[in-house]
């Protein structure tokens, strides 16, 4: 399996937080994801912020990958994301929308862990799909 599919597999599809810590460098840079404030994601803490939000937003989020190539110290994946839109919190009442997008992501892989990620995920149809 190759570490993209595990990724995928084992820190989306089942939410094990462990394994972020076992696959990412410490000071890790991920373009194509921002935190709060709108800044690129770099190091493992806020890179677990982000994916606490994502998968509070999506509770049910499953990530399943098409097809990875790796070549030298480079992987990538392209994969197609599943998940239902609660809509809860801040006054919002449940939606319950399903949301359905795309994305692929290419990772710079030193010594088994993840140092660089460059991610296009196509958030717009998501945000839209939720309403």
């Amino acid at each position: 399996m190759s570490l993209l599919r595990r990724w995928f597999e084992e820190v989306w599809n089942q939410g094990r937080e462990a394994t972020i810590d076992e696959m990412l460098e410490p000071n890790v840079i991920v373009h194509g994801l921002i935190d709060t404030a709108g800044n690129e994601i770099t190091g493992i803490d806020l890179f677990k912020s982000f994916w606490r939000g994502l998968r509070t937003t999506l509770s049910d989020i499953h990530v399943d990958v098409q097809e990875t190539v790796t070549e030298g110290d480079r992987s990538v994946a392209r994969y197609v994301v599943t998940g239902t839109y609660k809509g809860e919190g801040a006054g919002n009442s449940p939606k319950e929308k399903p949301v359905h997008f795309t994305g692929m992501s290419m990772a710079l892989i030193k010594d088994g862990k993840f140092i660089e990620v460059w991610n296009n995920t196509d958030f717009a149809t998501m945000y839209r799909q939720m309403g």
